[in-house]
């Protein structure tokens, strides 16, 4: 989703950034022109020495190892070739400009490659964190859950990351499966937070509520509570941030009933076509319960042996392509529908199909949480059909 839990950045900070990092990495080259354009004009006589030794401490600062070499070996090619085109060979300015040039070179390229491998090591050190943190907020789906089978697939926007706001979770209780997917406005470390908090009312609340309402209840008081919070939330996060969520759950009859807050409906698959469980009375999303007109109620539609379920966030249905065109996730789950048995081979499948779509680039994290009605209805699990 767009922004929430935190602060928008300020207008033109990340461009003005980005543009003074890449004037960083111009500025080395920059100066070795420079040099050129003196040491090949009438002003030659000026000592620009200083001005080639300083260029691979400059290339250091921004280029890492590779680049503060290539800095090293231009400023090099450049005073072998203005001292033979001066007629400096065998003066002691030369190699003094060459000796100096040297040292300087091998303490840039040493404190690059330290530097380059100590930020290695603290991303390796920050991405093994995420992981665990992000394990025990989204910990695996189980394979089997009583009559179905599921499986969940996460997919980060931006490239090592594995912290985001989006959730799901899979539960077995004496009520049936019940399942939850949310989106909350934002990404970052707050976004976590107000996932963790609807995650924890989630899988608290299955296990006593019979009413699948009363369970979004739960997710919702959760939420407000967290942002009761001094300090836990920007003033704007409070004022604009919101949580959409979907809880579903998948009895023994040949239903599923739904409870859907603000969220994407789910898509059912059956017989090969797929179509949307669309709320008859849309509710919104968690933190926006003022517009709530009405009170919720489950809806229910029909699930039987052989459907699937799909529940995912927005960013799967958002995804574009070059020419800017939605992710058609219906026609995506259609086509995959004959080629994959499990459910795994089903996310891996619309996986694949999502990454051509986009060329590999997601603007948004997206989430997936299939469930397949395997077993006759009141069937117990594990039994064989006659």
């Amino acid at each position: 989703m767009g922004s929430l839990i935190r602060s928008p950045p300020r207008p033109g900070a990340g461009t003005l950034g980005r543009g003074l990092f890449l004037l960083g990495q111009c500025l080395p080259f920059a100066l070795v022109l420079i040099v050129v354009g003196i040491e090949f004009s009438p002003a030659h006589f000026l000592y620009t020495g200083p001005i080639l030794t300083a260029t691979p401490a400059l290339a250091a600062v921004t280029m890492g190892p590779r680049g503060t070499l290539a800095a090293t070996a231009l400023a090099v090619l450049v005073s072998v070739c203005t001292a033979t085109y001066n007629q400096a060979w065998g003066t002691q300015q030369v190699y003094t400009n060459f000796l100096a040039l040297f040292l300087v070179s091998a303490a840039s390229i040493t404190t690059s490659s330290a530097v380059s491998t100590r930020r290695k090591n603290e991303l390796d050190q920050v991405r093994r964190i995420a992981t665990a943190a992000q394990e025990v907020i989204l910990r695996p789906v189980p394979d089997r859950l009583g009559t179905v089978r599921a499986a969940s697939l996460y997919l980060a926007a931006e490239k090592g990351a594995q912290i985001g706001g989006d959730l799901y979770e899979a539960v077995q209780t004496r009520y049936g499966i019940r399942l939850l997917v949310g989106d909350v406005r934002g990404k970052g470390l707050p976004a976590v937070r107000a996932a963790a908090a609807v995650l924890g009312a989630f899988r608290e609340a299955v296990h006593y509520e019979d009413d699948l309402a009363e369970v979004m209840d739960h997710c919702m008081a959760s939420l407000r509570r967290e942002c009761a919070v001094p300090g836990a939330f920007s003033e704007e996060a409070l004022a604009e941030g919101f949580v959409t969520a979907l809880v579903a759950q998948v009895p023994d009859g040949p239903v599923v009933e739904v409870v859907n807050r603000g969220h994407p409906p789910p898509l059912l698959l059956h017989e090969g076509k797929a179509r949307p469980l669309m709320p008859a009375s849309p509710q919104p999303p968690l933190g926006l319960e003022d517009l709530i007109i009405g009170v919720s109620e489950a809806e229910t539609f029909p699930f039987g042996p052989g459907d699937r379920l799909l529940l995912h966030t927005d960013g799967v249905i958002e995804a574009r392509d070059p020419d800017d065109g939605f992710f058609p996730l219906a026609d995506a789950m259609e086509a995959v529908h004959g080629r994959a048995r499990t459910p795994q081979e089903f996310l891996d499948l619309l996986h694949e199909a999502l990454l051509r779509h986009t060329e590999g680039r997601l603007a948004d994290d997206a989430a997936m949480l299939l469930v397949d009605r395997c077993e006759e209805p009141g069937r117990p699990a594990g039994a064989v059909a006659d």
